[in-house]
């Protein structure tokens, strides 16, 4: 699995953690997963753009 599809698939189950989180009223963990996908979206669009410098 490349780089691009792990990030995709991140999105997608920390959207779904996030929706999870809203919906049992958990609003710390609905900001940290926030926080997190942030950070992957970023990650994704650097990765998409060749940018490697957010790459840990």
């Amino acid at each position: 699995m490349s780089r691009g599809d792990e990030l995709k698939e991140l999105t997608s189950e920390l959207s779904h953690a996030a929706e999870t989180a809203q919906r049992l009223g958990l609003p710390t963990t609905l900001y940290l997963l926030s926080m997190a996908l942030v950070e992957v979206r970023e990650a994704t669009a650097a990765d998409r753009d060749g940018d490697d410098d957010g790459a840990a």
